[in-house]
């Protein structure tokens, strides 16, 4: 991985809350490198965020977690509610269909177009695993990992500028230190990228268990200050795993969550191997 062409991914898209040298590194970056990934950098990034979701198969790709409301699909596991049902995580799958609409995309399964999940519970979801309408959703997500890809890095540039907007204000310049660190090598893009697919943003006050959250923001506020790019990595899969942790200890009792310890570590450890 080009490490300059990573980290110009991510900086140019800080916005006017950075410190002034941070935008003028900013700046030099995004005029040295490209702006888009390659294929084979997306296609390598995509396969191991459906390997992290759902260990890269093509019945992964249509899921409903033991413990959980609603289905999660795609290769990032994209959260779609059912009708009059609203829970407190971002509902993406939606936002996914969008964004593939808006891309141009028209062999776009008609399930996929409904406007709420067309399961109503997890045993109805299963009953219809092998039914027609959910192997065509399978087969056009397997064939749409790319653009899966793309829009799970549109999500991830999008999120700095609001994290750094909600954070506390004598936050924002380690946030903004973490964050550039992180983004100056290939396995730190990648959990950038990554994470916020995973657990969010942090920025919902929906998204929080007696109000401490576990998205990006709390994980990039948990980390202990990195001596060098080279080990901030290793720091973010620390950090990630502490807040995890906090997010189980937080979680109501009848939720279960202490089941995807073990899971969400291993998910955290990869983001201080080299990518």
């Amino acid at each position: 991985m080009n490490l300059i062409f990573w980290s110009a991914i991510f900086l140019t898209s800080c916005g006017p809350s950075l410190p002034s040298t941070q935008a003028q590194a900013n700046s030099a970056a995004s005029r040295s490198t490209a702006s888009s990934l390659s294929a084979a950098q997306k296609a390598k990034l995509g396969h191991q965020i459906w390997k992290n979701e759902s260990g890269g198969t093509i019945n992964g790709l249509t899921a409903w977690n033991v413990g959980e409301e609603f289905p999660s699909l795609g290769i990032g596991h994209f959260i779609w509610y059912p009708k009059n049902y609203q829970g407190p995580f971002n509902e993406s799958f939606p936002s996914f269909i969008h964004f593939a609409q808006a891309r141009g995309v028209r062999n776009i399964p008609r399930v996929a177009l409904q406007a709420d999940c067309p399961w109503n519970s997890r045993a109805n979801f299963q009953q219809h695993f092998q039914s027609t309408s959910m192997k065509e959703l399978r087969t056009w997500l397997s064939r749409t990992v790319p653009l899966q890809t793309d829009f799970i890095i549109a999500k991830s540039r999008a999120s700095f500028q609001k994290i750094l907007q909600i954070a506390p204000t004598s936050a924002r310049a380690s946030i903004s230190r973490h964050y550039q660190l992180l983004s100056q090598s290939s396995n730190g893009t990648y959990a950038l990228i990554d994470y916020v697919n995973f657990k969010g943003e942090g920025t919902s006050p929906k998204e929080q268990y007696k109000g401490q959250g576990w998205g990006l923001l709390q994980v990039l506020s948990e980390m202990r200050s990195p001596a060098h790019a080279g080990t901030a990595p290793q720091e973010f899969a620390k950090a990630a795993k502490r807040v995890l942790d906090r997010r189980i200890s937080n979680s109501p009792r009848a939720r279960g969550e202490a089941r995807w310890r073990t899971g969400w570590h291993r998910r955290c450890d990869t983001y201080a191997a080299p990518f």
